[in-house]
């Protein structure tokens, strides 16, 4: 029986195991499908304190903050959770694809995944031409064409980020103002390697046997569609929280995020929320590891106050 287990590995679940570990919970990390989190696809982190005036590299700084949740005694297991049972004594049991895994208390800190467009050859072309992660992969569009769709501020960084690799980058979106901070979109269009089409869509995909060869774009005024040779597009139009697993278990919205009050307790005993589980608002690396860090403290009171 364990006395917490963090599930996820972003800056909320290692934030959380770091003051956990801190505190002789001896907390199990299940890292999940993408150890390190969103971060891990994010180049440079420059509003992270102490990263120095140059930023931090976002995989490396994921890297040293699972090394120190190691080096407090924190422990590790890769896999995936499909379903949490509540038992009637008050504990959890994890389900995970070949295992289970008892608990007292649970954080929930398994973050949010990248929402993609509903286009017909959409699962055939993902890796092929698609993509949601511009760091991942925007080496392989050197000096090519590419394109993004979204228009917030994520968006405005993948096109930021390509426009120092492709040749040309042309940035699509469904509206005419964008949801994107100020300072990011004067970023954007001041770049000259990039390209603005506004109320537009993206709605469909030209292919050969390699993959992406272009895409198919609707004017949402006119109604025209014209063709755009790209070699790559990239989709930035938002997230939906992995909560899939506590679906019937915990309150949510019909988003699918947590709703927690006091900090980051849910409507179930024992059971805590931290980072873009519950934050849909700033959806921050630092305010995540800043609810991390609640959901440790509130887990050790929780602890405290059950006899355990």
């Amino acid at each position: 029986m364990e006395k917490v287990v963090i599930i996820g590995s972003g800056p909320a679940g290692l934030t959380a195991g770091i003051y956990t570990a801190r505190a002789a919970l001896e907390p199990l990390v299940i890292a999940g499908l993408q150890p390190g989190g969103q971060l891990t696809t994010t180049s440079i982190v420059e509003n992270w304190p102490g990263s120095g005036p140059e930023g931090i590299d976002g995989n490396e700084l994921m890297t040293k903050m699972r090394a120190q949740a190691e080096h407090m005694g924190a422990r590790f297991k890769e896999g995936r959770v499909t379903r949490i049972e509540h038992k009637a004594d008050g504990t959890f049991v994890i389900h995970l694809d070949e295992e289970t895994v008892h608990t007292q208390t649970l954080i929930a800190a398994t973050g949010a995944s990248a929402i993609t467009l509903p286009l017909p050859n959409g699962a055939k072309l993902m890796g092929y031409g698609l993509s949601t992660c511009a760091v991942c992969d925007g080496f392989f569009y050197r000096n090519k064409k590419v394109a993004v769709v979204g228009g917030g501020d994520s968006a405005m960084e993948e096109a930021s980020y390509l426009a120092k690799l492709a040749a040309e980058v042309t940035l699509i979106h469904r509206r005419e103002s964008f949801r994107a901070s100020k300072t990011m979109v004067d970023r954007v269009q001041a770049n000259p390697k990039i390209r603005i089409i506004t109320d537009t869509e993206v709605v469909d995909t030209l292919s050969n046997s390699q993959g992406l060869t272009g895409i198919v774009m609707r004017n949402l005024k006119t109604d025209v569609r014209t063709d755009l040779n790209v070699d790559g597009l990239f989709m930035a139009i938002g997230h939906h929280p992995n909560t899939e697993f506590l679906r019937g278990l915990a309150d949510m919205d019909e988003k699918g995020y947590l709703h927690v009050k006091n900090g980051t307790y849910t409507n179930v005993p024992g059971l805590f929320a931290a980072g873009d589980v519950e934050d849909q608002l700033y959806r921050q690396a630092i305010t995540a590891a800043g609810r991390g860090c609640q959901a440790a403290l509130q887990v050790e009171r929780y602890l405290e106050g059950h006899g355990h």
